[in-house]
């Protein structure tokens, strides 16, 4: 089977497939292209699987962790959107899968807005796939990079779909975890948190070796080392610190399937390797 075969994507099917994009370094490891993988995905290439397969084989609960931090975006999004937020930034989206944002919340109200923004081409394909059964005017899939959060914050596009004068939910899902120390991710999402107003929250969950064995420790970034972004876990205090400022919702900063679960949490909840919070901005 051939690697554009593999993939499943929309606009690789049929008689008149491409092959697969040279931006999309097949070859190379990518994070979204892995975490698909993790939740059982097919679009991702083998480069992809046999480094998410080095990740699996360090932890059990790696699977685990990507399917309670899909769910805790499904948790916080409806939070959000009760509490009558309907602007959402969504940065490092991911592939899409079940329950995306702009559905979460527009169950809420039909109203709600949604900018998607990723630097995969993949995820950008399958996202704009998406426009097609939202509401006209609701939701943009744009190409952005984290790291130059000003941008962000001036692209036409984003500014075109969200008023931010007025309340917005920023949320960064499982990205921070691929900016490492040298790009300061903390000035990043001070940035974006600023141009905020009053009213506005940060939603984020964040990777952590803080129930790893001190031997593996390191395993688990060596995993990404080839990959097109490198892994950066971070402890319960490090991730505390991205809402320094704001209101911590309760429970506050929690592993993801703790955080307001829909269900009786497992023994094994307490342990996952994922920090989650939303923050209001007063």
């Amino acid at each position: 089977m051939t690697d554009h075969q593999d993939i499943g994507l929309d606009w690789m099917s049929g008689d008149h497939s491409p092959p697969p994009s040279a931006e999309l370094r097949p070859e190379i490891p990518h994070p979204a292209r892995m975490y698909d993988y993790y939740l059982g995905g097919k679009d991702n290439f083998p480069a992809d699987r046999a480094a998410a397969e080095q990740v699996i084989s360090l932890s059990p609960l790696v699977r685990i962790s990507a399917r309670a931090n899909r769910a805790f975006l499904q948790r916080a999004v409806r939070v959000l959107a009760e509490r009558g937020v309907r602007q959402f930034l969504d940065i490092g989206t991911g592939i899409p899968s079940a329950g995306n944002t702009h559905e979460i919340a527009q169950a809420v109200d039909p109203a709600a807005r949604v900018a998607y923004l990723d630097n995969d081409p993949i995820v950008l394909v399958h996202g704009r796939a998406l426009l097609a059964g939202a509401r006209p005017g609701s939701v943009s899939v744009l190409q952005a990079d984290l790291r130059e959060p000003k941008a962000i914050l001036a692209d036409p596009a984003v500014r075109e779909l969200l008023d931010l004068e007025q309340p917005v939910a920023l949320q960064l899902f499982a990205i921070l975890h691929f900016i490492d120390e040298a790009d300061d991710p903390y000035a990043i999402v001070r940035t974006l948190v600023d141009a905020l107003p009053s009213g506005s929250y940060l939603a984020l969950s964040h990777g952590t070796a803080d129930f790893m064995p001190p031997q593996d420790v390191d395993k688990g970034p060596d995993a990404y080392r080839n990959a097109t972004a490198q892994l950066s876990l971070r402890s319960r205090e490090q991730v505390l610190r991205f809402f320094d400022g704001l209101e911590l919702l309760e429970p506050g900063l929690v592993t993801a399937p703790l955080w307001r679960p829909d269900q009786e949490p497992l023994d094994t909840d307490a342990q996952v390797a994922i920090w989650a919070g939303v923050g209001r901005k007063p």
